[in-house]
């Protein structure tokens, strides 16, 4: 198994469940930790609109709950997924509450955040909405700050790069 891909992990679903990131080989994932009291939670409806977008493309969102800042994410376990879907009509994976910064952070987040660990980015969540781009080889290429919204062209240029190169 490459170690500087995702494909490493296993994440945990709302309702337990473990889920291998294998799972998602082929396809461009973009991670994003949320919280549902934070200015940016709106986000969330941009998110499922570029998931929408790339529907017919081998394209995933996967979204990682977090109370990491500003204990903006209190909730638990289904209502987190019965939040963005009744607020914001998530389709896309929403996971169990995770850390995804400092000593504690989930092993996932540790490789995200960390060069030396995925071999092409150095940068830890400053907030929540911080999003990772990865390539359909599990490679962590980009990051957004949380400040770029989801719709961005400048996303949209990197997913449709990543989707043409997969498929020449």
């Amino acid at each position: 198994m490459n170690k500087k891909s995702v494909y490493q992990f296993s994440v945990q679903k709302l309702n337990g469940e473990h889920v291998n990131l294998d799972n998602y080989k082929g396809k461009v994932l973009l991670l994003v930790n949320i919280a549902s009291e934070c200015g940016f939670t709106p986000q969330l409806k941009e998110l499922e609109a570029l998931r929408k977008n790339y529907e017919s493309e081998e394209f995933e969102i996967l979204a990682f709950p977090s109370n990491d800042f500003g204990g903006q994410e209190p909730l638990e376990g289904f209502a987190l997924g019965d939040f963005c879907e009744k607020n914001y009509g998530v389709s896309f994976p929403v996971f169990e509450k995770i850390r995804v910064r400092g000593s504690y952070a989930h092993p996932l987040y540790k490789f995200l955040s960390d060069k030396k660990l995925n071999g092409n980015i150095g940068a830890s969540p400053r907030w929540n909405f911080h999003k990772y781009l990865i390539n359909t080889k599990g490679e962590t290429v980009d990051f957004f700050y949380p400040f770029t919204k989801p719709n961005s062209s400048r996303i949209k240029k990197k997913i449709n790069k990543l989707l043409i190169k997969e498929k020449l």
